[in-house]
């Protein structure tokens, strides 16, 4: 080989190494600049930048390129109103975040909420929900739990009824209590059966009487109990009874037999 090819193998070698030092300190200068901008995109109600910040600040002390994006999406998708996350990185300087936040549907049990969809989770201000329904029921059942409720809820709605509790205990019995302060309590057998028989009554009681109700217990198999308010108006149980004009009764005027004397004892009347 001649002296000039060899010149020329010797300065390609040394212009390769020289690229391949480059490439290397800037792929290394890529890595540890600094993240100057976190964007955050979504409309928020209940999260706060701050505390996406926070929770990032940890994870991107390395650099722009060293920042692992995985680990930035596992710690936003934790905080506890984050629903889903979707998080890039943005050449030269700054992280894309794009979240969706959760909407709470009802309160589950005393600390945590629940998701039109099921889904549970313990935000610090549950607080701030008490207007919300409050929903209870067995661990790792709370999607059926939640889809009777809503069925419930739509039942109760068509007589102008708004619940405000609705619990399945371990056992299957079930409870509602509605705005009003009456506690209606089902059983573990046919409750929604017994729930729409009761509510067909309603209207003969009417809005007065129905509302000085404390406690309809629904657990009998072909009627129910009632535990009146002590509040209660008294009730003329011969007008339940005789549909026909009070003029064409063979007596008039009000009378008090067994059930309203119960009332007024403050026992309860079976329907």
């Amino acid at each position: 080989m001649s002296a000039s090819w060899k010149i020329l193998a010797a300065l390609g070698v040394i212009g390769v190494l020289f690229w391949r030092l480059g490439y290397g300190i800037k792929a290394y200068g890529s890595q540890m600049t600094p993240v100057k901008y976190v964007r955050t995109g979504g409309v928020f109600q209940y999260l706060t930048k701050d505390e996406i910040k926070n929770t990032l600040l940890p994870l991107v002390q390395g650099g722009v390129l060293a920042a692992d994006m995985q680990a930035v999406h596992d710690a936003v998708a934790k905080l506890p109103w984050v629903d889903n996350v979707e998080v890039n990185r943005v050449w030269p300087d700054a992280i894309d975040i794009r979240i969706g936040e959760k909407t709470a549907f009802a309160r589950w049990g005393e600390n945590s909420l629940i998701t039109g969809q099921g889904g549970i989770f313990s935000p610090r201000n549950v607080d701030q929900f008490l207007m919300l329904p409050k929903v209870s029921g067995p661990q790792r059942q709370e999607q059926k739990v939640l889809e009777i409720m809503k069925g419930v809820t739509t039942a109760l709605e068509d007589q102008a009824l708004i619940l405000t509790e609705f619990a399945i205990n371990d056992r299957g019995a079930w409870r509602i209590k509605l705005a009003s302060g009456m506690e209606i309590l089902l059983g573990r057998e046919d409750q929604l059966k017994k729930l729409q028989r009761f509510l067909r009554t309603l209207p003969i009681l009417g809005p007065e009487q129905a509302d000085a109700i404390a406690i309809a217990d629904l657990r009998y198999p072909n009627g129910y109990a009632v535990t009146w308010r002590p509040d209660a108006p008294e009730i003329d149980w011969s007008k339940l009874a005789d549909p026909k004009p009070a003029g064409d009764r063979a007596t008039g005027g009000k009378t008090t037999n067994k059930a309203t004397q119960n009332r007024k004892n403050g026992k309860k009347n079976r329907a």
